[in-house]
């Protein structure tokens, strides 16, 4: 579930656990989060987050 998510990600260079750290959880969380299905608002704001971090780096 959630594999767009982890390839957009992924094909950006950014590590899930730095995802995780922005939104303010624990990375195990994180990763429990992403094996069910999100509501439409969770999605955008962790795709925002990806790209806010793209832009960082």
């Amino acid at each position: 579930m959630n594999e767009d998510i982890k390839n957009i990600a992924k094909e950006n260079n950014i590590r899930l656990w730095r995802v995780a750290e922005k939104l303010g959880v624990s990375d195990s969380n994180f990763s429990r989060m992403l094996r069910y299905k999100l509501s439409k608002e969770d999605k955008d704001r962790i795709l925002a987050v990806i790209k806010e971090l793209v832009i960082d780096d």
